[in-house]
């Protein structure tokens, strides 16, 4: 370093390259060529829902939601929604291809936030980027991705399409909120955070009862934000990734299993994901920003003929019920009768056979047309008690035959990676198995 310099200080903080600022015009904000309507001309109804117009996402599809389901009793303690939408135009993909829905936040939480920082009065003015100083070049990325110095956004269109309120906030966070206190209480307490040595702390009080970032600020009321840095705070909103469960064909519609997130958290407050949260509210007509991903399964026409072992417990059964749906149609392309097809298997497990079983009748509406599918299940929580569980794995075990319990189906299941590594050696099947939220093609033989 010259020696005319001295290093910054530690507790010095950054301007971020761009700021908010005042636009220059008085209209109304133009977002995607239509003005943003004011909350007051807004239903009761609606003003608890995030608005409905379509969110600037590159590349994206203007997906229609045709059909938003719960496929769980009441009763059940999860929600699961059987959700199908329609693109406006056909779009191949592959089993294990995903599909990224881009979320908004509640109005609720988005004024909480505004009235906690104080900027209700300025929610709905327009701002704009401005770099922080002369020395930012101009191609310097902004903040938002995909937007530009010239656009205008609101406050409330930030937090609501843009910005992650709702996210669990880390270490750096914690070190920048402590700039903007002016309760020496307070600011002693965020530095803690940021130390080193109390990482437990830290993870006691962020992650273990998933606190949000919106529920810090309301915890540490006299931190004040400047409206100008929110987006060097905040993270940025992520779409959602959420596996394909329908087949390709000549038809738009798409269709998607999705697990509902709510829970109680150890400090006994109800947490909600943010995308499951949105997509629980969408009804049927509403259009959503949506973005295809390729699969991850490798799977191809030409291995129609090789028999598969498909292994998805829960919402992982989305994915192989697009592999099962896509090789009916293949057989059907390439003239292969279901008796010259090699057996599929599909192992699936869940709680409850008459609550979580999902797709339940359409497996044996398969099975009873002649498709070369037998479906092994098992069921955690309706065990009939046994001291000591077969260690085999039954032959032709019926998913469908009511009288035969869980010891049989839960030893289908723990026995199953032995039993598929005996199918490859004799069947030269491809096997495939969601693990962690992720499918993937585990073997083939070559």
């Amino acid at each position: 370093m010259p020696s005319d310099l001295d290093p910054i200080p530690d507790d010095v903080l950054l301007d971020p390259n761009w700021i908010l600022d005042f636009a220059e015009t008085s209209h109304p904000t133009l977002q995607n060529g239509a003005p943003t309507p004011s909350p007051d001309h807004a239903s009761s109804d609606d003003a608890q829902l995030p608005p409905q117009d379509l969110l600037p996402i590159p590349y994206s599809l203007a997906a229609t939601i045709t059909a938003n389901n719960r496929i769980t009793p009441k009763t059940h303690w999860q929600d699961v929604r059987h959700l199908k939408l329609s693109l406006p135009s056909s779009h191949p993909y592959t089993p294990g291809s995903t599909l990224t829905i881009y979320p908004k936040n509640f109005p609720t939480d988005v004024n909480d936030f505004l009235a906690l920082q104080n900027w209700t009065s300025i929610a709905d003015t327009p701002l704009h980027f401005n770099p922080s100083s002369p020395t930012v070049p101009r191609t310097t990325s902004l903040p938002l991705r995909n937007f530009a110095s010239t656009d205008t956004i609101t406050l409330r269109q930030l937090l609501t399409n843009h910005l992650d309120i709702l996210s669990i906030p880390r270490r750096s966070f914690f070190a920048q909120l402590a700039h903007y206190t002016s309760d020496p209480f307070h600011r002693e307490r965020l530095l803690e955070f940021t130390d080193p040595q109390y990482i437990d702390e830290l993870y006691d009080y962020t992650t273990r009862p998933r606190r949000s970032i919106l529920e810090v600020l309301q915890e540490f009321e006299s931190v004040k934000i400047p409206w100008q840095k929110v987006c060097s705070l905040i993270p940025s909103m992520r779409g959602r990734q959420f596996s394909i469960a329908s087949a390709d064909g000549e038809g738009t519609e798409i269709e998607l299993l999705i697990a509902i997130v709510k829970y109680k958290t150890v400090i006994k407050r109800i947490r909600q994901g943010v995308c499951t949260r949105y997509i629980a509210a969408l009804t049927p007509g509403t259009q959503v920003a949506v973005t295809l991903q390729a699969g991850g399964l490798d799977v191809s026409k030409a291995e129609t003929k090789r028999p598969v072992v498909m292994i998805g417990p829960g919402t992982g059964v989305a994915p192989m019920r697009s592999l099962v749906y896509q090789r009916v149609r293949w057989r059907e392309e390439l003239g292969i009768s279901n008796e010259a097809a090699g057996k599929d298997l599909l192992f699936f497990g869940c709680r409850n056979e008459d609550a979580d079983y999902f797709f339940k009748d359409e497996w044996k509406e398969l099975v009873g047309k002649g498709v070369p599918l037998e479906v092994f299940a098992a069921f955690s929580r309706d065990q009939v008690c046994h001291p000591h569980p077969p260690l085999h794995l039954p032959c032709h075990a019926n998913a469908y035959d009511s009288g035969r319990k869980s010891t049989c189906r839960i030893s289908c299941v723990n026995k199953a990676p032995r039993y598929t590594m005996r199918l490859r050696r004799k069947m030269g099947s491809c096997i495939y198995v969601v693990r962690a939220g992720r499918c993937r093609r585990r073997f083939a033989r070559r």
